[in-house]
């Protein structure tokens, strides 16, 4: 047991107790499959408090991961193409991971290769700014591709 004026050794637990009372303080175990058992007298209200406020901070360090979608038909027009290609630019400049799917309504599911053509064509395009994490993936009647933005150096 460690206090401020108390020196190092093992206690009966009769002992502790009395001198944490004798402190106004708390006995906590901290080991109890130790032989024998190892126990600290701190103020107890306090240790919690300072264990919330220590997880509160790494909480709030902690990154967010942000995923921005980009949707596209399979016969995308090159005008509209470019007009979400730069919206795709400005998420991965931002940090925020890309999902750029293709979705097929109705019959446009024959144009499979087309939908795959344009996200591989978008993953090349955007390939200084991000690096594609998952390759097109047909999903039903959605073909998606995740790209990770570049970490910045």
């Amino acid at each position: 047991m460690v206090g401020d004026n108390v020196e190092v050794g093992i206690y009966p637990i009769a002992k502790a107790i009395a001198q944490a009372e004798e402190q106004g303080l708390d006995l906590v175990e901290i080991s109890p499959k130790a032989d024998p058992p190892v126990c600290k007298i701190i103020d107890y209200k306090k240790f919690l408090y300072e264990q919330k406020k220590r997880e509160k901070v790494m909480k709030a360090k902690a990154t967010k991961v942000i995923i921005k979608e980009i949707r596209f038909g399979p016969n995308t027009d090159d005008h509209d193409y470019e007009f979400k290609k730069k919206h795709a630019e400005k998420f991965l400049k931002d940090g925020a991971k890309l999902k750029a799917y293709v979705f097929f309504k109705g019959r446009s599911i024959v144009y499979k290769d087309k939908g795959e053509i344009l996200l591989l064509r978008l993953a090349q395009e955007l390939e200084e700014f991000g690096k594609v994490e998952q390759m097109p993936k047909l999903e039903g009647k959605r073909m998606t591709m995740f790209i990770a933005p570049k970490t910045k150096k």
